[in-house]
């Protein structure tokens, strides 16, 4: 377990992560990471374009078809 230590970054507040787990993340310097907030906690994860994309085009089909949706989960 690693303890990590929150610092003031100009406004905002940030940590270091070790380098282990930046190699377990397959990221380094500049790269995104996403922060996702699930019932287990917080999950951090690579940023992915793909998967941006896909969540992107799978939103704009949801607005355009919630009717059809909401019927079919009935």
């Amino acid at each position: 377990m690693n303890q990590l230590k929150v610092r003031k970054v100009g406004n905002s507040h940030g940590v270091v992560l070790p380098k282990e787990v930046l190699a377990e993340l397959g990221v380094g310097e500049n790269d995104v990471l996403i922060l996702t907030r699930t019932p287990q906690g917080i999950v951090l994860t690579p940023y992915d374009p793909n998967l941006a994309e896909a969540m992107k085009v799978f939103e704009e089909g949801r607005k355009r078809y919630r009717n059809a949706l909401r019927e079919l989960a009935k």
